[in-house]
Parts: C-alpha cells; structure tokens; sequence
C-alpha cells in the first residue's frame, strides 16, 4: 500500500483520520509530520496540519522474499470467509459466514471485500456496544487475512445487516437534529461515536443549506456537533 498524505485541523486529528483511512492501528504505519499546522490569528490565515503515513511492510513466513502476484478480491473474499468462521468457531458462537457484494461507499473507503455473519445464536455479542465488538472483530480479519495473502486489504464485516439499518439510523437523527439547530440557530452535540459512524454523519449533512458538521473531543469522546451556518 502507497504512503497517504492527510491533512486535518491537529496532527492528532489528522492521525486519527489516517489510521480509520487506512484500516490500520498507530503500530502498523510509519508517520512523517509535514507540517503541524498554524491556528493563524483570530482565526484567520491558519494553516491545517499535514502528515505523511506510511503502512509497515507485512513480514512473510520463513523469510520467503519472492514476489507474490496481487490477490484478486476473490481472494480476499474467500481467505476473509475462511478467517470470520474460525474465529466465530473459536469464540463458539454457531451461525454461517457468506461472502456480500462490497457496497459502493465502503468501495470509496478502500474495502475489497465484504463478508457477513448470517443468523449467528447470538447476534448481540458479536456486535456489542455502539457496534464495538464488530469493529474489533472486523479488524482481526483484516489483519490475519492481510497476513495469509501477504498484502494489507481492508475488509468489511456485518452481521445480519447491522451497519446498513445502523447507517440508515444515523442519517435519520443527522437530519433530525439537524432540523432542530435550523429552528433553534443553537449547536448541538451527538453522542460519542466511531470515527466510521462519524463520516456516516458528516456526509449526510455535507449539502445541508442551514447547517454545518464538526468532529471535536479525544479518543473514544469525539463526537459531532451540527451548528448552524452563518
């Protein structure tokens, strides 16, 4: 994978948006910063952060050093199944794993290939609080596949359609609270959330006519504020 370039408000920002770009966790890039930014004066003339991240080569079993030709996503798909259903089997939860059709925004995110967990005996523990159990289990296949085929693809993982009926949620309370600060002209924060779900917020809002989106907080508390434009 080539390096990527990112800017953002902070150089931690700018981390952050790197590393939920790329799939991977601070341990797994090299990061170059090429300018910590300016926040100007009064706010004007600032100037954002930009970093150059660069992911950590994959070491190879017994040192095999040849090239190896680029997995198709078939492939990916394929070893992602072969990966979900040994750890389900290992976390001995019993249901099916079948291969889905990437969806077209997480195509855009840089996802090859989509699997998903079908009427699993216990569909809350696999995806846990605010959807935190899945996005661990979806970066656990990510990794051991990336590991299998020798080259980082991220993958995505659902169980019974959960990210869709989540997404659809959360567009629906971005425009909802959305309709509530262009009455009140008052901002308004949403909950702590993922910065996948994040986006999610963010893009639907994107072409509001009265409102507009920011991402604010540290780790696990950033969140989005709508606040009306000016």
């Amino acid at each position: 994978m080539e390096s990527l370039e990112v800017t953002a408000r902070t150089v931690s920002e700018a981390i952050e948006k790197a590393l939920a770009k790329l799939g991977l966790t601070r341990d797994e890039v090299d990061i170059s910063i090429l300018s910590e930014g300016s926040r100007g004066i009064l706010g004007i003339g600032g100037e954002d952060a930009r970093i150059l991240v660069s992911p950590r080569e994959i070491s190879r079993p017994n040192g095999d050093t040849r090239p190896r030709p680029a997995p198709t996503p078939e492939l990916y798909a394929e070893t992602a199944r072969d990966v979900l259903d040994h750890l389900l089997s290992t976390m001995r939860v019993r249901a099916r794993v079948e291969i889905r059709a990437v969806p077209a925004a997480a195509a855009e995110q840089g996802f090859v290939a989509a699997v998903e967990v079908v009427r699993p005996d216990d569909v809350g523990i696999l995806i846990g609080r605010r959807g935190e159990t899945l996005s661990a289990l979806q970066f656990l296949t990510t990794l051991i596949v990336a590991k299998r085929v020798g080259k980082w693809g991220k993958i995505l993982v659902d169980v019974e359609g959960y990210r869709a009926r989540r997404e659809i949620t959360l567009r629906n309370l971005a425009n909802r609270i959305a309709s509530r600060v262009q009455e009140t002209r008052k901002p308004m924060a949403l909950e702590a959330m993922p910065a996948n779900e994040r986006r999610i917020v963010h893009l639907a809002l994107q072409n509001h006519p009265a409102v507009t989106t920011a991402s604010t907080g540290e780790g696990d508390q950033r969140r989005v504020v709508i606040s009306p434009k000016r």
